[in-house]
């Protein structure tokens, strides 16, 4: 734990706080802090002292924006990690399977991959500068699985094509109003309000709760193979001319140009 530099990892009185460590790069991921990632929330899963966890980004402004785009400019992807693959879905994969409940803090932008971490915690409070929102197809991305079919069972298909289809964002308000958030307070209080939900929490059957959860993430479970399908896809495609306007785009801090590449 004293080695991470991406993350940081703390425990208090039951709560683990894992915190991605990167405000200089709007706390996006790249495969280190992935591997980070997977590794805090499996010591959350091991300590028998911890009995909630709650995802938060490090700074006032940002939560997650996903992946590191300067870095998929720079080097082509995320970078080196431990096992030598890109380890997201592990990632996604853990938050689900810890069989504690996991709490996003969203402090401010949950963009992208952010969002989709966000979504896959068992329970969201919002600090009121929160902005919720996707940008895969804005980068030449995508994130489909439990990115797409799951956040179309938290909001329904029509919001959750919205979402996807318009790359818009979203108040923390109205992210209440769709079912996406369960609570909404003001900056300030996040901290305290995380700490307010999971000593409620704490005082419950750690092994109901287990089970709980277990029982609800059966229902989407097939969204996870989804996932790895597409996530096959997607591997393929970042090698396309397309996805590379996509992140050229960005990094030039323009729009893109996609109009030649909608022939069928």
């Amino acid at each position: 734990m004293n080695a991470f530099t991406d993350v940081s990892y703390e425990v208090d009185n039951g709560l683990a706080w894992i915190t991605i460590n990167r405000p200089d790069r709007y706390n996006s991921f790249r495969a280190k802090t992935v591997d980070e990632l997977v590794k805090a929330f499996k010591y959350a899963w091991a300590d028998n002292e911890v009995g909630v966890i709650c995802l938060t980004g490090a700074g006032e402004k940002t939560f997650c924006t996903g992946g590191d785009q300067k870095q998929r400019m720079e080097t082509g992807d995320y970078g080196p990690s431990d096992s030598g693959l890109f380890e997201v879905e592990a990632l996604h994969r853990v938050i689900r399977d810890v069989p504690k409940p996991v709490i996003a803090g969203v402090n401010g932008f949950a963009i992208g991959g952010g969002h989709v971490l966000h979504l896959l915690c068992d329970l969201t409070i919002a600090a009121d500068n929160a902005r919720f929102g996707q940008n895969g197809p804005r980068v030449g991305s995508f994130d489909a699985g439990l990115g797409t079919g799951f956040l179309a069972r938290a909001i329904g298909e029509k919001r959750a094509r919205e979402v996807w289809f318009l790359c818009r964002q979203y108040s923390p308000e109205q992210a209440e109003a769709w079912g996406l958030v369960n609570k909404v307070v003001p900056a300030a209080e996040l901290k305290s309000e995380v700490r307010s939900w999971a000593d409620e929490i704490l005082k419950l059957s750690p092994t109901a709760l287990k089970v709980l959860k277990q029982s609800m993430n059966s229902d989407t479970e097939h969204f996870v193979g989804i996932g790895q399908m597409a996530y096959s896809s997607l591997r393929l495609f970042g090698e396309s001319d397309e996805a590379k306007e996509g992140i050229t785009a960005f990094n030039e801090k323009r729009s893109p140009d996609f109009g030649k590449y909608r022939s069928a």
